[in-house]
């Protein structure tokens, strides 16, 4: 952990949870889905009932194990205040970004739970607002607050795994 004094910027100053990209991707697909429906392709097997279920759990288990972890450091999990510290330990050890990595492996797992394409072909467009609007917030916040010790993390892990 690397810490530095009381925080007098604003943070990265993120005027959204993240999470409602996702959610926005879910709904804008399944209202295309409504108007324009695409064929299934799919298939309708056990494996891909398995390989869903087995994305969406592991994808919520990061992101719960990234809020938790952050929680335990009493930082901001919320990107609308500045950073405590950098976070270095426990799954940030592995990805700079669980939360985000969960929530898209949970995304892709309901695409393959639901068959709505329209889902899956959105995501693109969720990661690139995802990056854009969030992440290099974050990311400029962090150089900005921790220059050194966001550096040394950043060249250690990588943003998704």
């Amino acid at each position: 952990m690397t810490s530095d004094d009381a925080p007098t910027d604003r943070g990265p100053a993120v005027p959204f949870p993240p999470p409602l990209l996702f959610v926005g991707g879910v709904a804008m697909g399944v209202l295309l889905d409504l108007v324009l429906p695409l064929p299934a392709v799919i298939p309708d097997a056990r494996w891909v009932v398995i390989v869903g279920l087995a994305l969406v759990i592991v994808g919520l288990g990061c992101m719960f194990a990234g809020i938790l972890t952050f929680k335990k450091f009493r930082t901001a999990v919320y990107p609308n205040r500045p950073a405590l510290l950098v976070v270095d330990t426990g799954i940030y050890a592995y990805t700079r970004n669980p939360m985000y990595a969960g929530l898209t492996m949970a995304y892709l797992g309901g695409v393959l739970l639901t068959g709505v394409l329209w889902v899956g072909i959105l995501l693109p467009v969720v990661l690139t607002l995802l990056v854009t609007q969030v992440i290099r917030r974050e990311e400029r916040h962090l150089h900005e607050r921790f220059p050194d010790a966001y550096a040394a993390y950043c060249a250690r892990v990588g943003r998704w795994c």
